[in-house]
């Protein structure tokens, strides 16, 4: 019997699973981190990282039934998140986090203009890793290495230096189609090249757990340690979003899209970006500011599974169109408004006249599928009352959810494969009817979904053992084109959405 270990290294906490070939979770623990915020500045302790995560592995590792043998483990990582080291890979600096947005891109985006247009993402943002390079370089003593996060541990369990996953990378600049650093955007900046580590694809064996290691996380000395991915990529591995046209929809405080494609995806708009899979094929994706965080912002202290529960009697009289298969808890739990999934799930019948739509932005400014830093909510129609209220602000979200996918097929990507639901809105049986209603699609929910999931499969597991059905949801038929069409043209009409993006939306839901 062989068990992987997956490893999420996040923001707030590290969490470990020991997961079987079937996909048996065996053994899982989580410890928290802790952030120090101050305006843009956003910084963690490195050494915090190493400690919790030896602390996560040990204990996730006592469920491992005894002679089961450990055959890789791999980490994730936020994106974006770097620090210095020295040449024995001890921290310099605090680490930078996702979304320290202390440094500027200007200079960045000078250089490598040429580059990041070839890459399809055209310009980097103030909180990516090569501005916070630039950042930190200037006090830098001689021999300072880069790091990413995942880097920083995965040197502490090889014990030696490590290349580090282009996936990670690729906010720093790496050129994901010549597999290398652009030496020339380097050069023109001023980094040395003996400061950037070699890089591999996701899935590359980086060598093997040493003794210290072995002795601090309770992993067995000589396990093959995998290059990782980021935290967003793992995710999708753990959903299986593996194929060409499939899709992942990670739907919780904010709305998250990624896919697989053949070919790379260019966006004039530069919302979209793609990271590159182990086998070569690109993983494009795009992160909204809309989500479930708008819930407990507009309806403070209400029950929001109370909400969930009435507003699927009054807006789903249709048959239930779900499908259960194998049960298992459901993936990233803990979204408010969130009722389980279970018998009697309802289509997305509305009443007769348009309904009251909200556009749920969690903060001001759009990310995806537009670029619209002055955007903000709105609602169409006056709501009569908290159901009401609620109810727009899913419509509204499943609404956003089917623009990406109209602005991801006018850029040429593939979007007739699986659609794949996770996130804590999963929960809401009547919102994951809804999306499907509004998708005009059959979406799937799998048992567990989780970054450290994908881990544990990129570490060496079968996908296709260690990946569960739990239920495909189908549309149940509701007419929710109009309204569509409507909330689309008022995206348009304020400016926000471009005309031909918008065209694009209508004439896909005209029949």
């Amino acid at each position: 019997m062989s068990v992987w270990i997956g490893i999420d290294l996040g923001t707030q906490s590290v969490r470990a699973l020991a997961v079987t070939g079937e996909g048996r979770v065996v053994g899982a623990a989580s410890r928290p981190l802790t952030s120090h915020r101050d305006g843009p500045r956003h910084e963690q302790d490195p050494e915090q990282w190493w400690r919790e995560l030896a602390a996560a592995t040990r204990e996730a590792l006592r469920g491992v039934p005894a002679g089961e043998r450990v055959e890789g483990v791999a980490v994730d990582a936020t994106s974006g998140t770097i620090l210095l080291t020295d040449p024995s890979g001890r921290a310099l600096t605090p680490a930078l986090m996702y979304d320290d947005r202390r440094a500027d891109a200007d200079r960045a985006n000078e250089a490598g203009a040429a580059v990041w247009e070839r890459l399809g993402y055209r310009r980097m943002q103030p909180n990516w890793g090569l501005p916070k390079l630039l950042w930190l370089l200037p006090g830098a003593p001689a021999g300072a290495r880069l790091a990413h996060q995942s880097d920083f541990v995965n040197r502490r369990l090889v014990g030696r230096e490590v290349a580090t996953d282009m996936s990670n990378a690729l906010k720093t600049g790496v050129d994901l189609i010549g597999e290398r650093w652009p030496a020339e955007v380097f050069d023109a900046l001023g980094v040395p090249a003996e400061m950037l580590p070699d890089v591999v694809r996701p899935g590359a064996r980086l060598g093997e757990v040493c003794a210290a290691a072995a002795e601090e996380t309770g992993l067995p000395e000589g396990t093959p340690v995998i290059a990782g991915t980021t935290d967003g990529c793992a995710a999708q591995l753990g959903a299986g979003a593996r194929q060409v046209g499939s899709w992942n929809s990670v739907l919780g405080t904010t709305l998250v899209l990624k896919g697989v494609t053949k070919e790379l995806i260019h966006d004039p708009l530069g919302v979209v970006y793609s990271h590159r899979a182990p086998d070569g094929s690109w993983l494009p994706g795009g992160a909204s500011s809309t989500g479930a965080g708008v819930l407990t912002r507009d309806l403070p202290g209400r029950d929001l599974d109370a909400l969930s529960a009435q507003a699927a009697t009054r807006y789903g009289p249709q048959p239930h169109h779900t499908t259960r298969r194998p049960s298992g808890r459901a993936a990233n739990p803990g979204v408010p408004g969130a009722s389980s999934p279970g018998a009697g799930v309802s289509g997305a019948s509305l009443p007769s006249g348009p309904p009251v739509v909200t556009y749920p932005l969690v903060s001001r400014g759009e990310r995806f599928p537009f670029a619209a830093p002055d955007a903000e909510s709105f609602t169409l129609g006056e709501p009569a009352d908290d159901v009401e209220r609620y109810a727009a602000i899913l419509l509204g979200a499943a609404f956003v959810e089917r623009l990406c996918f109209d602005y991801l097929d006018l850029l040429g990507a593939p979007v007739d494969g699986e659609i794949i639901l996770t996130g804590g809105a999963t929960r809401s049986a009547y919102w994951t009817q809804l999306r499907a209603d509004v998708l005009e699609r059959p979406v799937t929910l799998r048992e567990n979904a989780e970054p450290a999931l994908g881990m544990a499969v990129l570490a060496g597991g079968d996908p296709a053992r260690m990946i569960r059905t739990r239920a495909v949801v189908e549309p149940s038929g509701a007419s929710l084109g109009e309204a569509y069409v409507r909330f689309v043209t008022e995206l348009e009409r304020r400016g926000w959405l471009d005309p031909e993006a918008a065209a694009h939306a209508r004439e896909r839901a005209t029949p």
